[in-house]
């Protein structure tokens, strides 16, 4: 069966970095869109960022763009998140997912990590 497994989160000071890893597994990695969504206590899940089968396309959230990198290794069936620059707003549950199309919403993507923590102080 399809697993998506995130790891990298934790907790940072204001302005440092962190980097999120997705490894997949039980499906053709290379064949799929990829994508970063967040979720906060109290709110929606929100679109962070995704990237194209080949890597060839990358999009952001207005509030990440400049910040966050999003890339991917389909030889490790893997995508990551570099994250510099953390405000304390950016603290959520970071998921990755899987889709057969590219799009910012979450019901498009029909497979998902269980999460990872990423807390921000000030």
């Amino acid at each position: 069966q399809v697993q998506l497994v995130e790891s990298g989160g934790g907790l940072v000071q204001a302005g440092g970095s962190l980097r999120l890893s997705c490894a997949a597994s039980g499906l053709t990695f290379s064949n799929y869109a990829m994508v970063w969504f967040r979720q906060a206590p109290g709110k929606e899940r929100e679109f962070v960022a995704y990237i194209s089968w080949s890597g060839g396309t990358t999009y952001y959230a207005d509030s990440v763009k400049g910040r966050f990198t999003i890339s991917r290794d389909n030889a490790k069936n893997t995508v990551y998140l570099q994250m510099n620059s953390l405000k304390p707003e950016d603290t959520a549950v970071y998921y990755c997912a899987a889709g057969r199309v590219i799009t910012t919403l979450a019901g498009e993507y029909g497979y998902w990590g269980q999460g990872t923590q990423v807390t921000v102080s000030s």
